[in-house]
């Protein structure tokens, strides 16, 4: 009589791939990344030749690591630690030592709040606003107006408001723009596609002339001389003084550490607003409202015949949208302290879409990442990448293999006079190779892969000379 053993199972090799997916392994990865680009841009040199291109390495490394962080397979308590780290403690330190890493930090935060209002109207319910624009323009003259000094209604009336008053502005001017959104939502509630876009395209283009008109004969807005001297919030004592020791204690020279806690205030607020948000947005998803949108998205006919109130819920995408706008205008306002019709053109709704196309329509984590990344190719890296040839051309560097003097380097082919161009190009490859976006929402990438499986599975059909149709080979 035989008796039957089982087979212990052998023991498989395993790639990298499978490695890094542990939750150790990651952990400890994560660490070296983030400890690697933090003492890679605390030991750049602005003196040296190739400062320009460390800065197109290392700060985007530095600025993605977020997103590395929350995609990792680790435990969520290291994902919020590791978080903490990175935004509340290295970002601060790094703008210490180099305030325009900590500038841009400020504008992806106010650029990503743009992208994630707008992708819920355009992603979220559907709704394509090509003048989303308008809504920040109407937070940043809401207290932009009512705290410069230029010759307004309100400044000669003296209805002009204290500093202090910017974080009860913030809700002002989401509560303004959202009114405003309503506004715009009703005449278009009957328009989809092509129509829609064009009357938000002539809405956001109505806002701009108006604030470039409205000085005469009342002066509102000041007109095409814009706003200049916008306050901006006060801050503590203590956080001056604060950051004054730590840029002593580390080395750090700095010239004005008063700028400096301004600019860190500027940044916790961005972070704060950008953490509401996504909250919310979060929240909005699997709300009722939130599955109204998706049902109206989809087929807003079906919707209808469904139950799903089509009025109520496109009125409050424009609102919800166009309320995150306006916050972000007033801190866009504060920040710049000066603002100007020019500022709220259309080429910045149409930016802004892109940010919303790049990452992924619909996709919180998606448009995120497509705001930074439009934001560092336009604000950081094609502008580093002129500096870079410039410096190569004061240096009279050659490249040996082809002898070519950088000195030679015509001004018309600066990197950063083709950023239009660029982001053309960009859209069009997503168009192309990646029509959902970076991260795609799984809805719609599920929904994609569909329409594409079933383009390619549909029979050719051919007509016969006897006037049978016949599927072609």
């Amino acid at each position: 009589m035989t008796t039957l053993t089982a087979l212990s199972p052998q023991p498989q090799p395993q790639g990298w791939r499978e490695i890094i997916r542990r939750p150790g392994p990651a952990l400890a990865l994560l660490i070296a990344y983030i400890a690697f680009t933090t003492m890679a841009l605390f030991g750049l040199d602005r003196t040296a030749l190739w400062y320009p291109l460390m800065q197109i390495i290392f700060v985007p490394m530095f600025m993605f690591a977020p997103f590395l962080v929350v995609s990792a397979p680790i435990k969520t308590i290291y994902k919020v630690i590791l978080g903490g780290v990175l935004l509340l403690l290295l970002m601060p330190l790094l703008g210490i030592y180099n305030p325009s890493w900590l500038g841009l930090a400020i504008q992806i935060c106010v650029f990503t709040g743009l992208a994630l209002g707008l992708n819920i109207v355009v992603g979220f319910a559907g709704l394509l606003d090509l003048g989303y624009v308008a809504f920040f323009a109407v937070g940043a003259y809401a207290w932009g107006s009512l705290t410069s000094p230029a010759g307004t209604i309100f400044t000669v009336n003296g209805w002009s408001v204290s500093p202090g008053a910017f974080y009860v502005f913030l809700i002002i001017g989401a509560a303004a723009a959202a009114l405003v959104g309503i506004l715009l939502g009703l005449p278009v509630l009957r328009l989809r596609g092509d129509y829609l876009a064009i009357v938000t395209l002539g809405f956001g283009e109505m806002i701009r002339v108006l604030a470039r008109n409205a000085d005469a004969p009342i002066n509102f807005t000041n007109g095409a001389q814009g706003l200049h001297g916008i306050a901006s919030p006060p801050v503590p004592g203590f956080v001056i003084s604060f950051t004054a020791s730590i840029g002593n204690t580390l080395g750090f020279r700095m010239e004005n550490p008063n700028a400096v806690a301004q600019q860190l205030s500027f940044y916790v607020i961005g972070i704060i607003i950008i953490a509401l948000i996504v909250i919310i947005c979060r929240r909005l998803i699997d709300s009722p409202i939130g599955r109204a949108w998706t049902a109206i998205r989809e087929d807003e006919v079906a919707a209808l015949a469904m139950g799903v109130p089509l009025v109520k819920s496109k009125l409050m995408a424009f609102a919800m949208g166009a309320a995150f706008g306006g916050a972000i205008g007033v801190l866009y306002a504060s920040k710049q302290t000066f603002i100007d019709p020019d500022s709220f053109q259309l080429l910045s709704s149409i930016t802004i879409l892109a940010m919303v196309i790049v990452g992924g329509i619909g996709s919180i984590k998606g448009v995120m990442v497509g705001a930074m990344l439009i934001t560092l190719l336009n604000l950081s890296m094609l502008t580093n990448l002129s500096l870079q040839i410039n410096s190569l051309k004061n240096a009279d560097a050659v490249i040996p293999i082809v002898n070519f003097h950088f000195s030679d380097w015509p001004s018309e082919l600066e990197p950063a006079k083709y950023g239009r161009l660029l982001f053309g190009l960009i859209l069009v490859l997503m168009m192309i190779f990646r029509p959902a976006g970076l991260l795609p929402e799984k809805r719609r990438k599920l929904e994609l892969t569909e329409r594409r499986e079933e383009v390619d599975e549909e029979p050719m059909i051919r007509d016969t000379p006897s006037g049978v149709p016949q599927e072609r080979s």
